[in-house]
């Protein structure tokens, strides 16, 4: 292994035992609310190999993670399936609806791709308000009554317990991040950043740049999945309002914000804007006025967002 590739390992494995570690470091609020950071920045991560690796910019990609949500959510609350078996289930359905929806749209490409990815995207909110007899819609349903343990190797553990949400999140987020490092770092990953520069001249050498690109959104969109079924039932809820547009600009966001085509920009960006929210909530009714001003001047001061003009200015090594 090369002193770069031991540099990468390094501080990925880093950041995750110190995520471990500062465990009693936090108070009991901050618990959940880095938990669910870490389940957002899951749905991050996935969104950042399409955009910040393969160059496709989705609006769609909240239909992922609703598969996701209600591919867990649906048998445990109808059928009381465990939480692992769910946890499967919900990741399959997002594969799977992944792998389906790439077949048709990735036949376009650009503002063409965007349009496609939205239009699907909206069509899959409105059939789950149109079943909301099954789906209950924006009203959503919860399933703390229906599931509360988890089962891993003859263990149980309390999902209402915020020390279980917390490493369920981060054991989730670990395996997210590093299924994205290995992806990036790979030859299918350099195919992936050659499409992103310069697709036509990729295709010239010889490389299937659809397959490279189907399987880029299959990866992505599973990622995104997995995250919904772990929101789900680390949270308790399911509901329609997670596939609208609206949870389609927040990976975006989070994914600029970090700085797009780097593993850890997600976090980073994820963290920063959820507590900017929080915080500006206490300083304003119009918190989004805040918000959009910070943004405002992260973006002025930072365009490849934070991770990426760090990378630009003193750190050619990031991933």
């Amino acid at each position: 292994m090369s002193t770069s590739s031991a540099r990468i390992w390094l501080l990925h494995a880093a950041v995750l035992l110190a995520l471990l570690l500062a465990q009693p470091l936090l108070p009991e609020y901050h618990y959940v609310n880095v938990a669910r950071i870490l389940v957002l920045a899951c749905y991050a991560v996935g969104y950042n190999v399409l955009l910040g690796y393969t160059g496709l910019m989705s609006l769609g990609h909240a239909m992922f993670f609703a598969l996701g949500m209600y591919g867990a959510g649906l048998p445990v609350y109808y059928h009381g399936v465990g939480a692992l078996p769910a946890l499967a289930l919900g990741v399959a359905a997002s594969a799977l609806g992944a792998a389906l929806f790439g077949l048709i749209a990735l036949r376009t490409r650009g503002v063409a791709f965007l349009i496609v990815t939205m239009m699907f995207g909206q069509a899959f909110h409105l059939t789950l308000l149109h079943f909301n007899v099954y789906t209950l819609g924006d009203q959503g349903f919860i399933l703390s009554e229906t599931i509360r343990t988890l089962d891993v190797a003859g263990a149980a553990f309390d999902l209402a317990d915020s020390r279980v949400k917390y490493n369920a999140a981060l054991g989730v987020f670990s395996v997210c991040l590093l299924a994205s490092l290995l992806l990036v770092r790979s030859p299918v990953g350099r195919v992936l950043v050659a499409i992103r520069e310069n697709e036509d001249r990729t295709r010239l050498l010889g490389y299937n740049t659809y397959l490279a690109r189907l399987l880029a959104l299959t990866v992505s969109g599973t990622i995104a999945g997995a995250a919904g079924a772990t929101y789900a039932l680390l949270f308790s809820y399911v509901g329609a309002s997670f596939a609208s547009i609206l949870h389609s600009i927040y990976p975006l966001l989070w994914t600029l914000l970090g700085g797009a085509g780097t593993t850890l920009g997600p976090l980073l960006g994820t963290g920063l804007m959820f507590y900017l929210e929080i915080y500006a909530r206490d300083l304003t009714t119009a918190y989004l006025v805040v918000v959009g001003a910070v943004l405002l001047v992260l973006v002025l001061w930072a365009p490849r967002g934070i991770l990426g003009t760090l990378r630009d200015r003193k750190a050619r090594w990031l991933p």
